[in-house]
Parts: structure tokens; sequence; C-alpha cells
């Protein structure tokens, strides 16, 4: 029997995972698949915007935190406090440095912010600008601040990747850009690959020469090139450093459409090292259903959690367990036609309106959001989840990431955020709850 059982291996799963194991705890993490980061764009977007001002990027996203305390106490920052959101994300970024994928935020070359510390302004892969607080190393030249004027390049053949409208939409924006194409048999013989197969390609150090050549060839003095996040699955870190080399330039990944490889390479290395520390980690176990006593005025306790298989479910049993299986889109709640919507392994109560015309509001950009996204597990400040008078509903139970209350994390840009800040606080609270 192990210590913690954590449902769902997304980044809020895995971060809680990692923490619970780090202190010495035996860990099981069971997932019907593979988590949001195979479709996110790799960077850690703690808050991006505010309910209250949706049409302007916040520019500190941790004094934004800690206005979040008077403005909306229920959201899973004001929960935690800045602090402890920073203290997080502290450890997030030392983990990736050991793990070779170092990440860093605007101005700096380790992590060094402070509540300061500002969001950078990225290119998305149309052209937009998104904030993100930090970024992986092959983001980072990419930020917006820098005066350097922009070669975005492109292989012909590509898909998802549109050079031309990129520059076009930033040279709107008043930055110096330009576009430039080079044939796609740089990378493959194949015409009809994904970007997943072409970060594998530039695994090899053959092609990689070659294309540092050709963008050589393209780059003006002075510039900065802008390419498709593809520079290496597994080899990503000598891929960017040499093609950087050879183009005498520097090169900056911009995400695509998913499935992402900045995202692969953060879940392969984050699998890689709960593996390493003993931890389990077993894809295609959904969870269904779980044993739970409850008793009158006191939390009750969970028993077991059940997975599907092709015969009788199977029966995972711990002495803790942490819920981080998304909200309505990543899976973890379900509806009917009747407008019920219920958490799906515990059937926890939900913050959301059980009636469907109460889910959205008339304006679909409306800045407040949608109740239907907004609302989710409720928990206390030590990531347990309450019931309407804040009573901890099951003494051994946590929840983190999508499936919180109160904030809806993808219209916010505080999706990565989130789910360390509260992955991290609930593997914490389970190691301290498991020494007592």
């Amino acid at each position: 029997m192990s210590d913690l059982l954590v449902i769902g291996a997304g980044l809020s799963g895995l971060m809680a995972a990692y923490t619970a194991a780090k202190a010495g705890l035996r860990v099981q993490v069971v997932t019907k698949g593979l988590g949001s980061m195979h479709w996110a764009a790799g960077t850690v977007d703690v808050m991006g915007y505010t309910a209250e001002e949706m049409s302007r990027p916040v520019q500190r996203p941790l004094e934004a935190i800690q206005a979040l305390s008077h403005t909306h106490p229920e959201h899973p920052y004001a929960l935690l406090g800045s602090h402890q959101v920073q203290a997080a994300l502290d450890e997030f970024v030392s983990l990736m440095a050991e793990l070779g994928q170092p990440y860093a935020g605007a101005g700096f070359d380790t992590l060094r912010y402070s509540t300061s510390g500002e969001n950078l302004l990225l290119p998305s892969a149309v052209g937009a600008l998104r904030p993100a607080f930090l970024a992986p190393s092959a983001q980072l030249a990419g930020d917006m601040a820098r005066p350097e004027p922009l070669l975005i390049v492109g292989f012909t053949g590509l898909r998802d990747f549109y050079p031309q409208l990129i520059a076009e939409n930033l040279a709107k924006q008043g930055f110096q850009a330009r576009a430039a194409f080079l044939p796609l048999s740089l990378l493959t013989e194949q015409a009809d690959r994904n970007n997943v197969h072409l970060a594998q390609a530039l695994d090899d150090k053959t092609r990689r020469a070659k294309l540092g050549g050709e963008l050589k060839r393209l780059a003006k003095a002075g510039e900065r090139i802008g390419l498709p996040a593809l520079l290496g699955l597994d080899d990503h870190a000598a891929a960017l450093a040499e093609l950087s080399a050879a183009a005498g330039a520097p090169i900056f990944e911009i995400p695509t459409l998913p499935p992402s490889v900045p995202g692969m390479r953060l879940y392969k290395a984050l699998r890689a090292r709960l593996w390493r520390m003993g931890v389990r980690v077993d894809v295609g176990l959904e969870a269904i259903g779980a044993d739970t006593l409850a008793a009158n005025g006191v939390a009750g306790r969970v028993q077991w959690v059940e997975t599907a298989t092709t015969g009788r479910p199977m029966k995972h049993r711990a002495r803790a367990y942490l819920l981080a299986t998304g909200g309505i889109l990543g899976g973890g709640f379900d509806s009917d036609h009747t407008g019920r919507i219920w958490e799906t392994v515990f059937d926890l109560p939900l913050t959301i309106p059980q009636k469907r015309h109460q889910w959205f509001r008339p304006a679909f950009m409306d800045p407040a959001g949608h109740p239907v996204f907004n609302g989710g597990v409720a928990v206390d400040e030590h990531m347990q989840p309450v019931d309407a008078s804040g009573q901890v509903l099951y003494a051994n139970l946590w929840a983190a990431g999508g499936a919180l209350a109160g904030v809806d994390p993808i219209q916010q840009h505080s999706l990565e955020g989130i789910a360390i800040a509260t992955g991290v606080a609930a593997g914490q609270a389970i190691v301290r709850a498991m020494a007592q």
C-alpha cells in the first residue's frame, strides 16, 4: 500500500508527487491519459490577466496575487498567499535546473525574481503577445521587451506554423519583424511530419549542422531568429546551443498547436525524475469511483479508489489521496443533459451551478468568465475539499490544479502557476499529515 495515491498526471499531480516523494513518502500516480502538458506552451503562466482587466496583461503577477485576498478570497492563490506561491515557483525552477531544463523570467539568467518580477511577453503562433512569468531557456530570446529585430523562419510544407502571418501581426504592433522559409528536406525526407517528428529529427547532430548553416545565411546582423518549437526532444539543450552558435544569432522557439514539444520535454523530465525516486506513474488507469466512510460532524475517510479495467475494477489503497484530475475541460468533471455536473471520482460537491442555463454568461468574452469554468471543488488553505460550511469532507483527501474552485486558469493565464502552487502546497500538507 502506498502512502499517497495521486489521481492525475498533469503538472499539479506530478509536482505533488515529487514533493511527497522528496520527503520520503511512497507515492503512486494513476492517470487516464498524459495530462495537459502535452497541449500547453511549456511556459509557466502565473497570472496573465485579471477578471477586472482582461484587455491589458498583468505586468507583475506576484503583486496581483497579493490583492486577491481582498477581491477574490476563494481564489487558490488567495488561500495560499503570495509567499507560498513564490516558494513553490522557486522549488519548480530549482528542480528544472537540476533536470537540465532551466526556466527563468524577465531579465534574469537564473531565478532571482521578487514580488516586482514582471511577465515576459512572448509571441504566439499567430503573432499575438502572450504573458508568461517563467519560460524555458529556448523561449527567452523571444521576449518582446528585447530590442533586436525578429526573423521568423518556417519550413515549406510545415503545417500549423506560418511565419508570414506571425511577422505581419508583430509588425502591426510596432515590432520590426520579417519572415523567411527553408525547405522541409533539411529536417526530414518525409512530407507528412508534425513537430514531434521534426524535433526527434533535430536530435541528430548532422541535421542540426545543416540547419545552423542555413540560418546563418538567412539572418542579418543584429537579428534574433524565431523557429517553430522543434529544437530537439531528447537532446534539446545541445540542439539549442549548437544552432545558436552556428547561426551566430539568438534563437528562440515559438510554441505551435498541440502536440506541444516544450510541454512534452517538461513532462518527460518530471516523469523521469519521479521514476528515479521510485514513484510509479501508471498511465491508462482511469479512476472511476471510491469507497468513503462519512461521519456526522467530523471528516470521513477514503478507503480506496478504483480504476477501470477490462474486467472488474481495480482497487488502490493508500494512506492519503490527491485529486488532480482537472476540471470540466480536463475530464475531472462530467455532466448530463439535465445540467447536472459532478466530480467523477469522489462525487465531491462543486460550486458550479446545477442548472444548464446558468453555466454561461450572455457575452462569450465576458471579463468575469463563465460559471462552468470558474467553479469546481472548494478547498481550505491546506488544499482539502470542504463542504458549503467550510467543513473538511475527508481527513485523508486533498485536491490541486484545475479541479479547484474560484478561478478560470485558462482565461486568467494562470494554469501552470496554479498547478505548481497548489500541487506543492498539497504535497507539503500531506507530508505534515503523515508525520502526525
